[in-house]
């Protein structure tokens, strides 16, 4: 819940990355970084004290999808990116359905079965990591560009190869996430489907 109380101000802070650089790029980052340590430890403390529920593995999966695509749709528009450093559109588009089609599939799967089933992948787990550190290398790429001024291969400065290099790892990650997932649901679909009715 805290993580999804974050997301306003969040948001706030990249609409005016382009009014009031550096402050509001610096802010978003701080307010990224609670969320994603927020995610960490919530994560531990319910493995370690034996505190899952039902509404945790709906609120987890939810706060960061919000966060991920909030910052990932902001991050690629001109008027809320970062001076060098503009999130490619494909990326948005990567994202942005990785996560419909698993938010499709558990609908799907609990129409189908009568159960609800929230279980994560290696591959998602690494999915969403990855997104994690683009979003951080993005709103980091001016801070990296001046650890090596010097470094300018075809005018492209270190912060944009390494937002291009995680974009990459997203996306391929994105990729192996849904197929997992897909493999996972219908797996599930097949052993727990309820038959169909006989109105007949």
């Amino acid at each position: 819940m805290l993580r999804l109380m974050l997301v306003a101000p969040f948001v706030v802070a990249l609409m005016n990355l382009r009014e009031y650089e550096p402050v509001a790029r610096y802010v978003a980052f701080g307010i990224f970084i609670v969320m994603a340590a927020s995610d960490l430890a919530d994560g531990i403390l319910a493995r370690r004290l034996s505190q899952r529920t039902r509404l945790g593995a709906i609120l987890d999966p939810l706060a960061d999808k919000v966060m991920i695509v909030c910052a990932t749709v902001l991050l690629a528009l001109p008027a809320s990116s970062v001076r060098g450093a503009m999130l490619p559109k494909w990326i948005v588009v990567a994202v942005v359905a990785k996560d419909l089609w698993v938010t499709i599939g558990f609908i799907v799967v609990f129409l189908v079965t009568d159960r609800f089933r929230n279980k994560t992948t290696r591959t998602g787990k690494a999915s969403t990591t990855a997104q994690i550190v683009m979003v951080a290398l993005v709103l980091l790429a001016p801070e990296l560009d001046r650890l090596a001024p010097g470094f300018r291969p075809w005018q492209r400065g270190v912060g944009w190869w390494a937002m291009m290099a995680a974009c990459i790892t997203v996306t391929a990650l994105c990729t192996l996430a849904v197929m997992s997932y897909t493999r996972l649901g219908l797996q599930f679909i097949t052993a727990e489907a309820k038959p169909l009715e006989d109105n007949h």
